[in-house]
């Protein structure tokens, strides 16, 4: 999007502002009682947790971005020299830096696809920081209102203190159509999800209800660090907290689904939208819990569709995740990871995952990714897909085209390498580019009607489709262009 990307600690809050000297002497005339009932002071508490960032791709007519998994600071990678498809040479090398997780990362280069940002260790700094610049602010707001209400008091010719609100804002009712009746509807579906590995290290993400029987889909980045042994919760808007286990997850797709336990009776799954019928300029919504604060709603549109978006962890280790993604430019940070995107009318056309920050919030990085309206969410009819194939298996099915391609960052094609990964064949014998007569050094130009100007390009739209899909490859070979059909293959599982 393991939550968000975080980076370094919040700061801590500036001290509050000297309390105000003494109220001038009151009128002479004793001020007349009151009419008015008086008001309490609202609080606004604050806690934060952790944080993930994409950057833009190659000038071509399918653009990339880079995005890392919205996830504390871990830098980005370099891409490997060469690498795999999905298949043969899988588990493909880490792509370039680039964009990150559902909100973090470090965008300071370009390039297809983003790098992850794992969640901060839990130490009380995150948290404890924008706690207390939440409380200045409340401290500094009670000053200026007493202030105010001083010199209202001796102003007043009446001597009366009572004060009364506008009769402005509209009705409290709020139309289904408009933001805020769609934030009401869909706001009680939506969770806050914090995980914790074995080692005590973990992070702050969201999700979605899926179905009635408790399933919650969010990024594979946000529950990574509890797979194995870890501490999982669901939190809902109302505070009802639930414990929950991790059902399955795809590495290469940053998906995952995770089950409440004690399922509530009245959970209500969010609407899933057509994420293909989705245009540029439409309405977006997205919900979330940026930096900690949980239930933040902000709004933007479609910016762009099948933006080409690789994200890793950063780490030597790490395995890339794919997609084609829908650019938004609501504001999306670290926290943010897992959670719905919404069209106008509330349904759900896309999974916020990562974004292209400008800030190198690396791990031990001094500063922290954050939105600069570059937003990738993964469309919903993939995440569809993924999500039943989790729930009914625990692991995720791949589509493949047989064949490793090189991973360089290029802007002419995905070029079959000469071997694959660990020396194997580069087509795989019997395979769908075998059957097809795809060869080492055949540069893949076009998917369908899907431009393709590099490797991760041609990853991320052939995990849009399904095994057993049949697609129109273009290539070129000694400089001629040719045609073939082919049906994609399947694999199964990350490894």
């Amino acid at each position: 999007m393991n939550t968000e990307n975080e980076g370094t600690a919040v700061p801590p809050a500036p001290s509050a502002p000297p309390v105000p000297v003494e109220s001038p002497t009151a009128s002479p005339e004793p001020p007349a009682p009151a009419t008015g009932a008086a008001t309490t002071p609202a609080h606004a508490p604050g806690t934060a947790d952790r944080p993930p960032a994409p950057a833009a791709g190659p000038p071509s007519g399918a653009p990339q971005a880079h995005a890392s998994h919205g996830h504390p600071g871990h830098t980005p990678h370099g891409p490997a020299a060469q690498g795999s498809a999905p298949d043969a040479s899988w588990p493909p090398p880490p792509p370039p830096a680039g964009p990150s997780y559902g909100g973090g990362g470090d965008g300071s280069s370009g390039g297809w696809g983003a790098s992850y940002q794992p969640p901060a260790p839990k130490s009380g700094r995150g948290r404890g920081g924008i706690a207390a610049i939440l409380v200045a602010a409340l401290v500094a707001g009670g000053v200026g209102g007493g202030l105010g209400y001083t010199l209202a008091r001796n102003n007043d010719e009446t001597g009366s203190t009572t004060v009364s609100a506008p009769d402005s804002g509209g009705s409290f009712k709020r139309d289904a159509g408009t933001i805020a009746g769609v934030a009401a509807k869909a706001l009680p579906s939506t969770v806050t999800i914090e995980a914790e590995g074995s080692n005590g290290e973990g992070g702050t993400g969201t999700g979605f209800v899926f179905d009635k029987q408790g399933h919650i889909v969010t990024n594979n980045h946000v529950v990574a660090e509890a797979v194995d042994g870890g501490k999982l919760s669901a939190t809902f808007p109302d505070g009802r907290k639930y414990d929950a286990e991790v059902v399955g997850n795809a590495q290469g797709y940053d998906v995952a689904v995770i089950k409440l336990e004690d399922t509530p009776s009245n959970v209500q799954p969010l609407t899933l939208g057509n994420s293909d019928k989705v245009a540029i300029g439409d309405s977006t919504i997205a919900i979330g819990a940026p930096f900690g604060l949980s239930n933040t709603v902000t709004t933007g549109i479609i910016s762009a569709k099948n933006r080409p978006v690789a994200s890793s962890d950063g780490s030597a280790s790490s395995k890339a995740s794919y997609m084609s993604a829908l650019q938004t430019d609501a504001s999306i940070n670290p926290g943010n990871s897992g959670g719905p995107l919404l069209d106008a009318q509330g349904n759900v056309i896309g999974i916020n995952s990562a974004i292209q920050s400008t800030s190198n919030g690396g791990l031990g990085g001094t500063g922290q990714a954050g939105s600069i309206g570059l937003g990738f969410a993964i469309p919903i009819n993939q995440a569809k897909y993924v999500a039943q194939q989790l729930i009914k298996t625990g692991k995720p099915v791949y589509a493949k085209i047989g064949a490793s391609v090189s991973l360089e960052e290029t802007t002419n094609g995905a070029q079959i390498t000469d071997q694959g990964a660990g020396g194997s064949e580069a087509v795989e014998a019997g395979g769908p580019a075998a059957d097809a007569g795809l060869k080492p050094g055949d540069v893949i130009t076009k998917l369908d009607d899907r431009v393709i100007d590099s490797g991760p390009t041609l990853i991320g739209e052939i995990w849009t489709h399904k095994p057993g899909d049949k697609v129109t490859v273009t290539y070129e070979r000694d400089g001629k262009e040719r045609t073939v059909e082919l049906t994609l293959g399947s694999r199964v599982g990350d490894s």
